[in-house]
């Protein structure tokens, strides 16, 4: 085990990232079209690196698996992207974003990266609106903002319930620019399958044309992967079904560090699964929180009588209903944190309160808000003494203006109008804070290599506060990477083309064609999503929302066992030299099983609970915080790194120990 340096600079954290990027190397200008740049991925982290290194003279590569990089999941985080500029007046700063960013991730992040985030966030609003995207705006013609769980002020920017969508749109607008230009090389259609190193440095990727099934040589000065998260190991989670690890595990095989993979984020306004066949699941925005309200029955024969039919929660009144997150967390009430609002969910269904046939469901109720801003809308149109019937059609007519798109798309999947009825939602595996570590430069442990976004082991410690995706995909893409980039690449400006008939690339063509060529070749007897499904549901029910030491110890031996039949026993129809949407899938669960049992063993070794981390054995006992998350701030706070040496049981530790200096290191609350 070493202890791994972040290379954080020296200073006050206030100037840290001003100091630095006055000290760091540079790239002239006329030498940077000497260099090129592959990046991975084309969301937000990807399309933003790929727009910003093209706009700066950089020749670069870019590549996604989707159709077009408008396909990327990044369109998914539909709620708000935060910034630090305190329109609304009320006592926000960079200093309060860093601060409830530090104190969401339950002090398991590093702080000179978050107050760099907080520091940029104002600056990534600016770019997007001049890049045309179109925020939502109040009545005067300022951007409008609204809230969102973990803090106590409005500070998240939003598009509508369109909000990943439109800042996409904006980041592929810049690329089109660059791609027009001749500057960025667009590869859609491809997928990454390993990473190349020449002289221990990532010199370029081996990628499949995914409509010819070609294998295919790209060489570069610098990879950088902008892959996404891992939450498809769970099978079911809101992530698309296209999301997958092999970029990111690839890297991790070849020399980088993997951080922190039990961190996972369990977002807790997700539909409810409908069956055992169902393929993913779908996420409601958090933004919805502004305004729902969450509760069960009170009493368990109103949950029963519900449950039959007999009953319909508009049946019930106030004083029937438990608005639990109301009542146990009274400063934030339902805008309390995903992970604390996934355990008390999971809490009240497991004491049986759940509300639809399986027992995993609680309300989500938009009555009191509909009546709010139908009364408040009904005195602005001078209609003071409306009927509640009118006040009502108003108020859902300002619901709709707010959040009309995602109503309509939860009438669609479950034919229940939310307008007239709850919403039921439930927990589900939506993003994972773990990822590829990084340093203060986001370069792997890897030279050359370098991870942005939900990729990297990120900036958001054991928890993701909501709306900070977007807002840490951007910073890294428009923001960071550009500058440091440039510390590593000016050694390169005489280096030249990188050529891709070297022993190295020629290796790693092969080892892709061996692999893939042994999925066709196996002739096995169950398909791949078999194997997937049963991967998803061990770590489901032994990895995810809580976990003991039994129960991980059993998953471990189950993974493995998984992953042994599954070479033995999976098929794959199909050729190798053709469009084939299992042979993708195949190399993608491959990559799962092992990253699964890595995760299990990360779970395992941090008997500690933070944030997204769970473990029954660390809860608090007794007092205000009983039931909530135990930290043991003694042995457990450090990023776990861990090294590839073969297999995912032998690999080896590395700790990045965490200081903190400028933020009080306390036990969370949010009570």
């Amino acid at each position: 085990m070493s202890v791994l340096d972040a290379k954080i600079p020296e200073g006050p954290i206030k100037d840290k990232w001003t100091n630095h990027k006055n000290k760091i190397n540079l790239v002239n200008p006329a030498n940077k079209r000497l260099i090129d740049v592959i990046v991975v991925g084309t969301g937000l982290a990807g399309g933003s690196a790929s727009a910003s290194l093209a706009e700066m003279g950089y020749n670069v590569k870019a590549f996604c698996f989707q159709d077009s990089p408008r396909r990327a999941h990044s369109i998914a985080a539909q709620g708000g992207i935060n910034a630090a500029k305190n329109y609304q007046n009320d006592g926000d700063s960079v200093y309060r974003l860093f601060y409830d960013t530090v104190k969401g991730g339950d002090y398991r992040s590093r702080e000179a990266n978050v107050y760099r985030l907080a520091e940029v966030s104002a600056n990534i609003i600016d770019q997007c609106v001049a890049q045309g995207v179109p925020f939502a705006r109040e009545y005067g013609g300022l951007l409008d903002n609204r809230s969102f769980g973990g803090v106590l002020v409005s500070r998240t920017f939003y598009a509508k319930g369109q909000t990943g969508q439109q800042l996409l749109l904006g980041a592929y607008s810049a690329m089109n620019r660059q791609i027009g230009k001749g500057k960025i090389k667009m590869y859609n259609r491809h997928e990454m399958l390993e990473l190349v190193k020449v002289d221990g440095k990532a010199r370029g990727i081996i990628a499949r044309n995914l409509v010819t099934g070609e294998i295919e040589r790209h060489s570069a000065h610098a990879v950088v992967i902008a892959s996404g998260g891992y939450g498809n190991v769970f099978f079911l989670s809101t992530n698309a079904m296209g999301s997958n690890v092999t970029a990111a595990w690839r890297v991790h095989k070849k020399g980088a560090f993997f951080a922190n993979p039990c961190y996972t984020q369990i977002h807790p306004t997700c539909i409810p699964r409908s069956g055992d066949y169902q393929s993913k699941l779908t996420l409601m925005s958090e933004s919805l929180r502004n305004d729902g309200r969450i509760w069960v029955p009170k009493n368990m024969e109103d949950v029963e009588a519900i449950r039959k039919g007999t009953k319909k929660p508009t049946d019930l009144s106030e004083d029937e209903r438990d608005y639990y997150l109301e009542r146990r967390y009274p400063a934030f009430g339902n805008l309390v944190p995903r992970d604390v609002a996934s355990r008390a969910a999971k809490e009240r269904c497991d004491a049986g309160f759940g509300v639809n046939e399986t027992g995993e469901a609680v309300y989500l109720d938009f009555d009191a808000a509909i009546m709010r801003y139908g009364r408040e809308k009904a005195t602005v149109e001078g209609e003071p003494n409306a009927s509640d019937e009118r006040v009502r059609e108003l108020g859902e007519g300002v619901i709709e203006a707010k959040y009309g798109n995602l109503f309509q798309m939860y009438q669609k999947i479950t034919d229940d109008n939310p307008y007239k009825t709850p919403m039921m939602i439930y927990p589900a595996v939506h993003y994972t804070m773990g990822g590829v570590w990084v340093d203060y430069n986001l370069m792997t442990t890897i030279p050359g290599c370098y991870a942005a976004g939900e990729a990297n082991f990120s900036d958001h410690g054991a928890n993701r506060l909501g709306a900070s995706a977007l807002m840490q995909g951007l910073a890294d893409g428009y923001f960071v990477l550009p500058y440091t980039i440039g510390d590593y690449l000016a050694d390169d400006i005489r280096t030249g083309a990188i050529p891709t008939d070297s022993p190295e690339f020629v290796e790693a063509e092969n080892a892709v064609k061996e692999r893939l060529e042994g999925f066709i070749n196996n002739k096995g007897s169950k398909s791949v999503d078999h194997f997937h499904r049963r991967l998803g549901k061990v770590m489901w029910d032994k990895v995810g929302m809580s976990r003991n030491e039994q129960g991980l110890k059993e998953a471990i031996a189950e993974i493995q066992q998984i992953r042994e039949e599954f070479y033995k026993d999976v098929f794959v129809p199909g050729g190798m030299y053709e469009l084939n949407p299992e042979l993708e899938k195949a190399a993608r669960v491959a990559d799962f099983l092992e990253l699964g049992e890595l995760f299990a063993h990360d779970a395992l070794h941090r008997t500690e609970s933070c944030g997204g981390h769970f473990r029954e054995e660390s809860a608090e006992e007794d007092g205000p915080q009983k039931g909530e998350a135990k930290r043991d701030d003694k042995n457990f706070a450090y990023v776990a790194a861990w090294e590839w040496t073969g297999d995912p049981s032998n690999a080896k530790l590395h700790k990045e120990e965490l200081t903190f200096n400028d933020i009080e290191l306390k036990q969370r609350s949010y009570k």
